[in-house]
């Protein structure tokens, strides 16, 4: 079962750790770090599901999930610290499908993200098909497998996680500090400045001029962000 989820949390490295999860079981995924920004997506993207933290700033979970209930119907897992009981049965009444507390196992997430997706069905009808596209990019995380215009690509590990990234999320903008975390665990001695060398290698691969990117952009001050939309 393929599905887009989309993550709000506000703790940046929770929400790497759940994205990167859910790449790796065959999902995309899109992460927000508040209410306001995670209303705003489900209404733009309408994912399969919405992994909901409690605890977010400009509006907490409750209110999001409050709104999603009251526009729509996608299902929701509300992910938080708190774990008293009258916080559980508040969010289980305004219309939570599960609920969790931190500290989580991913693999024990990832299960109950399953359970939830089987019992609504709303991913029910996708193909199955673990492919994330973007900017004439496809990268297969099950096969670890990249093309480029529907040519094969020759990445390394952290190449390979960076990209995974870039593409599932277009257009976004991914600081070094964001990138070198998706490197973790394939590139342990890895530095910030790693990652440049790391973009400077994709960029020969995947760009027509490597020295006038048309993917893969550099925003100044910031970081990189691959360009050109999805598919």
């Amino acid at each position: 079962m393929c599905a887009h989820v989309l993550v709000a949390e506000d703790d940046e490295m929770q929400a790497e750790l759940i994205r990167r999860s859910l790449l790796s079981e065959g999902h995309t995924a899109t992460v927000v770090h508040d209410g306001s920004a995670a209303l705003d997506a489900a209404r733009r993207l309408r994912p399969d599901l919405v992994v909901l933290d409690l605890m977010l700033p400009v509006i907490d979970g409750f209110g999001v999930c409050r709104v999603l209930r009251r526009d729509d119907d996608i299902p929701v897992l509300m992910l938080t610290a708190r774990s008293a009981e009258d916080d559980v049965l508040l969010g289980l009444e305004l219309g939570a499908d599960d609920y969790m507390t931190k500290p989580y196992s991913p693999r024990e997430l990832m299960a109950r993200i399953r359970t939830v997706l089987r019992r609504s069905g709303r991913a029910a009808g996708r193909r199955e098909n673990p492919l994330v596209r973007a900017a004439g990019i496809a990268v297969d995380p099950e096969r670890h497998e990249v093309r480029c215009d529907g040519a094969p690509v020759e990445c390394t590990p952290a190449e390979f996680e960076i990209l995974l990234a870039m593409v599932a999320e277009p257009e976004r903008v991914f600081s070094r500090r964001q990138l070198l975390e998706c490197t973790r665990g394939t590139d342990r001695a890895s530095t910030e400045r790693a990652v440049d060398v790391h973009i400077m290698n994709l960029r020969r691969k995947i760009e027509a001029d490597p020295r006038s990117p048309a993917r893969l952009l550099t925003v100044f001050g910031v970081g990189y962000k691959l360009s050109g939309g999805r598919g």
